[in-house]
């Protein structure tokens, strides 16, 4: 899992889910009249706001959070996995409502007013509700809700192209060891000895860190339609070559390949 590519949304959805949990421990209803001392129930003294508010909206959550980190969202059902979880919450946001108008269920039912009214739990559970169900439904169609919720870690200065930085995974283009002198020359190398050095880019261009805000796929060089990887918020590439708007970029395991959608990175 990669915590790294929650979204600002997620966050919501988290938030949301821990005001849950909180009002679960708060009244469920109040009386018109009782002391402050009156022992009144929680939510969790209610069978059906228990199952279908309380447990429902955090199962909901987790499955809405869960599922975004997994490197591949399974389905459910013929859902995906996140689209589960949303609906989970919609119901718990569906089901506050209903508790909030009818808190009693059908104890108050007999047309007498007992002075009873929703509690400071019960309130609450429906705004956290509320909120998660909107987070969970809008996130993938809002932009701003889609940015990176923990920022990617600061890179080390960029290694000039060509170098091989320490501990770091290999770059393309590092420089090859130098034969001692009067040694024999390997195939293809010229007389002397001397490796060839890697073609340097152009001269207007540095090689920097970047990070993309959503997931995008990263296509291969030579023009292939089919993806060889996506880029994932929340992780630093390093972009080797610039191609009109599109960069040509490494990944960790060393694979190139051309991002086409530059738009929104981070450059580090």
């Amino acid at each position: 899992m990669n915590i790294r590519s929650l979204t600002r949304g997620d966050g919501v959805v988290i938030g949301a889910a821990v005001l849950l949990l909180i009002a679960s421990f708060l009244d469920l209803y109040s009386i018109d009249g009782a002391s402050d001392s009156a022992d009144l129930p929680n939510l969790w003294g209610s069978g059906p706001v228990l199952l279908s508010v309380v447990l429902a909206g955090i199962i909901g959550a987790a499955i809405v959070v869960v599922s975004r980190a997994l490197p591949q969202v399974p389905k459910v059902a013929g859902l995906d996995l996140g689209q589960f979880g949303a609906a989970f919450t919609v119901f718990a946001a569906w089901s506050s409502l209903g508790n909030i108008f009818d808190v009693m269920g059908g104890a108050d039912n007999g047309g007498t007013d007992i002075g009873v009214s929703p509690g400071v739990g019960m309130i609450l559970a429906l705004i956290a509700t509320l909120l998660m169900a909107a987070a969970a439904i809008a996130t993938p169609l809002v932009p701003a809700l889609q940015a990176s919720l923990l920022p990617a870690p600061r890179p080390a200065a960029p290694q000039p192209y060509g170098a091989q930085p320490p501990g770091g995974y290999g770059y393309p283009g590092a420089q090859q060891p130098q034969q001692p002198y009067g040694g024999q020359p390997q195939a293809g190398q010229p007389f002397g000895g001397q490796p060839q050095q890697p073609q340097a880019p152009a001269a207007d261009f540095s090689p920097f860190w970047f990070a993309v805000p959503v997931p995008r796929p990263l296509f291969a060089e030579d023009g292939s339609p089919t993806p060889i990887a996506e880029l994932a918020p929340g992780t630093w590439y390093l972009a080797v070559e610039q191609r009109g708007p599109a960069l040509v970029a490494q990944t960790q395991d060393g694979r190139r390949g051309v991002l086409q959608d530059t738009s929104g990175i981070q450059r580090g």
